[in-house]
């Protein structure tokens, strides 16, 4: 029975080991085929570890006169920061209201604004692109960042945080004589740093990979996204794949480090923020 138990599991250990090499192998494919020439990028067999190792699809990248990488990056990381930072002050304050003030129809309103969620995105890609237009931010980063700020999910999210903080803290502040925004911002948003993290990185996640937004909304070369950037290299009639796959790198290590900086945040809020209603 032992024996039978001991080579249950390493089976189970073997498949689920191979099925996590076949999740990771596009990743290690793309890492191993940024350091080859492009000649060697489709060669059969794969060779995990270049034949002739090189650099030159990185410091190509950034010497091309053809694109405008560093550009795109810089853009990217304005354009993500600008909707982490705004989104992270509208959503919270959004959230504090509907979970610590008291104010006739809150709860309808609050259910109003989660029956949006229901609403498919590709519809409102028509009404924001006349808006965007009308009010004359099309072609800016504007266009990208004002509709991030109003996220509806996030909103739930942070109320359900607030409410799991004990009211009690919130009286003693207010015998204190604290207003809400000083409760809000010295009391209540301290204690939420793991759902903020989570916050954080999901909108980070989702600025930095968006690629429907620049593409439609962005016309000019130099204002545009890394995510159309990219998309780019691959619009020639010779394909560098050792360029698109060095680029696609460098475009997911600020995506990696900030999941392995935030992910202890990541875990906490999500476990915490399902927990009352």
């Amino acid at each position: 029975m032992v024996i039978k138990e001991r080579a249950s599991k390493i089976s189970l250990t073997v498949v689920m080991a191979l099925l996590g090499l076949s999740c990771i192998f596009p990743f290690i494919f793309m890492l191993s085929s940024s350091f080859k020439v492009s000649g060697e990028v489709m060669k059969f067999p794969f060779h995990l570890i270049p034949e002739n190792a090189t650099l030159d699809n990185f410091t190509g990248l950034f010497t091309n006169g053809m694109y405008r990488f560093e550009k795109w990056y810089l853009n990217t990381i304005i354009m993500t920061a600008s909707c982490i930072i705004i989104k992270i002050f509208f959503v919270s304050f959004t959230a504090y209201g509907f979970a610590k003030i008291n104010f006739k129809g809150k709860d309808i309103i609050f259910l109003v604004l989660l029956s949006a969620m229901m609403i498919p995105g590709d519809i409102m890609i028509l009404p924001r692109y006349i808006i965007f237009k009308n009010l004359a931010i099309l072609d800016t980063m504007w266009a990208l960042v004002l509709p991030s700020c109003v996220d509806v999910y996030f909103v739930f999210l942070m109320r359900q945080s607030f409410i799991s903080i004990p009211e009690s803290i919130s009286e003693a502040a207010k015998i204190d004589g604290c207003g809400h925004l000083r409760i809000y911002w010295q009391v209540i948003f301290p204690l939420s740093k793991p759902s903020i993290a989570t916050m954080a990185l999901f909108s980070f996640t989702w600025a930095w990979n968006d690629y429907m937004g620049p593409y439609l909304y962005i016309s000019t070369m130099d204002k545009q996204m890394l995510s159309v950037g990219v998309k780019l290299f691959a619009s020639g009639l010779v394909q560098d794949y050792g360029a698109q796959m060095a680029a696609a790198t460098v475009v997911l290590i600020p995506v990696l480090a900030a999941f392995l900086f935030c992910q202890r945040f990541f875990i906490e809020g999500v476990a915490s923020s399902g927990v009352k209603g």
